[in-house]
């Protein structure tokens, strides 16, 4: 069947400068359960559940905050969702299985196709598959820079990250790092990089001007198996979740070291900061819940029971 695309303009043109007033709404997908958990991020109270398509994974906000999109892994799809209104707006069409992405200053969307081994640009207001970039085996972390001038995708098979040119939509370098590479995220400023190694046990640092790694670390921590990372507001502080250790794992960003760990759920997966840093949300994939982290004390102050198989979060704040 062709994918239906409701396009509404009014809603899916991306600004830069006029953002909606928060929604204060915590956005979890559940990949057992086909839906999206819409939780009260102020109460931690689940709002209402959104049935949203099959093997729902990837998740994020466009720039001005207005519409949520979900990766569909299992319909080849990303889900658009109305914040304020909780109205599905429609799919785009995305590809073989649409794993993750992220989404550009410009309101495009980047996304790995783990099946077809490569990166894919959308631009959601045409609704139309714009780029295609061959990159390497099984892709799955995509980040974009905060200006928005490359694009990181990890190749899990290929142990990789390759650096994109957003202009030419070109790879200007491939990165080999530990095994099963999965997790991205850049600093504030865009001049560093940070990626997650899953069964390399391992957290590098990508100098982008100089398009090297120019520092890694092996995880001491039983039963690691790293994956999403996230900075705090000032760059100094890493937040990774772990997978089977069941922990958060806070690491200084310039070392790497490990300065304090946060038990939760079983499983952990994705996960994201709160704006001004406070709290750190965790999908608990085998515990199918979200824990609350409160990053002063590095402890996990709440447990939010949530579909089968959490793996995504996305934050309106």
């Amino acid at each position: 069947m062709k994918l239906k695309q409701l396009l509404l303009s009014s809603l899916v043109l991306m600004s830069t400068t006029v953002w909606a007033d928060p929604t204060y709404r915590l956005f979890v997908t559940n990949e057992k359960s086909n839906t999206v958990s819409v939780i009260d991020s102020r109460t931690g109270l689940v709002e209402t559940t959104l049935e949203i398509g099959k093997r729902p994974r990837g998740i994020g906000l466009s720039p001005d905050q207005k519409i949520l999109y979900v990766a569909l892994s299992e319909e080849n799809a990303i889900a658009m969702v109305d914040v304020a209104t909780l109205e599905i707006l429609g799919k785009l069409a995305a590809g073989e299985d649409p794993e993750t992405f992220d989404v550009h200053p410009n309101g495009n969307l980047y996304l790995s196709n783990e099946d077809d081994a490569k990166a894919t640009v959308i631009d959601p207001k045409s609704g139309k598959i714009i780029h295609e970039i061959r990159v390497g085996l099984e892709p799955e972390g995509v980040a974009v820079s905060p200006n928005g001038d490359v694009v990181l995708v990890t190749s899990e098979s290929t142990n990789m990250v390759h650096i994109i040119d957003t202009t030419e939509h070109k790879i200007v370098a491939n990165l080999l790092v530990a095994a099963r590479p999965r997790g991205l995220a850049f600093n504030s400023t865009g001049d560093l990089a940070y990626v997650s190694s899953e069964i390399g046990n391992e957290v590098a640092i990508i100098d982008i001007a100089k398009r090297e790694i120019i520092k890694k670390v092996v995880i001491d921590l039983p039963k690691s198996k790293p994956m999403a990372l996230t900075l705090s507001p000032d760059d100094k502080v890493i937040y990774m979740t772990t997978g089977r250790a069941a922990k958060v794992a806070v690491l200084d960003a310039e070392t790497l070291e490990i300065i304090s760990t946060a038990d939760v759920g079983k499983r952990v997966w994705g996960a994201v900061l709160s704006r001004d840093g406070s709290k750190l949300y965790t999908a608990n994939g085998v515990s199918h819940s979200v824990s609350v982290v409160d990053t002063a004390s590095s402890k996990s102050i709440m447990e939010i029971d949530v579909g089968k198989f959490p793996w995504g979060l996305a934050l309106d704040d």
